[in-house]
């Protein structure tokens, strides 16, 4: 159930480049588009966790009601945080998309899953399933402040995060 809000980052930041009250942030241009949906949004969920993806699993598993999983993995390149399993599981349970500040497995099952997945890279390695990690708590993802009800917009040109709902001008 991905959003068919209608929106540019590019306007977005057109929009608001002038803000600088922190209401307002771009992540830095190092995540790879890994999902079927390119284009995403959504008010944000978030897992902080480290190389163990329990909570991702979790939250994933749970109605996703059109928001978006920001997942801080700490920009981990060991192991992955998202496979095709958890991929299909927020298709199926309405997650506009994931962003993980780590890696993701099982590119090909990735592409075809209807929702939107970003990340650093991909990673053959899965994760060890120890329970750790905090859920829906603010996190850095690659310096930039995130937090549980934000809301997340991407396309192929980036992706930006605002307190609030944004409409392009």
């Amino acid at each position: 159930m991905a959003t068919t809000l209608s929106f540019s980052t590019c306007d977005l930041c057109d929009a608001h480049k002038g803000d600088l009250d922190g209401r307002f942030r771009v992540l830095p241009p190092v995540f790879r588009d890994f999902g079927a949906m390119p284009h995403f949004a959504g008010p944000v969920s978030t897992v902080k966790c480290h190389e163990d993806n329990s909570l991702v699993k979790a939250a994933l598993d749970e109605p996703g009601r059109g928001r978006v999983l920001v997942v801080d993995g700490g920009a981990s390149l060991r192991r992955a945080l998202v496979g095709g399993n958890l991929a299909a599981a927020a298709a199926r349970n309405g997650w506009a998309g994931i962003v993980v500040d780590g890696c993701v497995r099982d590119v090909a099952e990735l592409a075809v899953a209807a929702v939107g997945i970003r990340a650093l890279a991909a990673m053959p390695l899965p994760t060890d399933k120890r329970g750790q990690g905090l859920r829906d708590v603010a996190v850095q993802i690659q310096g930039v402040w995130v937090r549980p009800g934000d809301w997340l917009y991407a396309d192929a040109d980036g992706i930006v995060v605002a307190d609030q709902p944004l409409h392009a001008l």
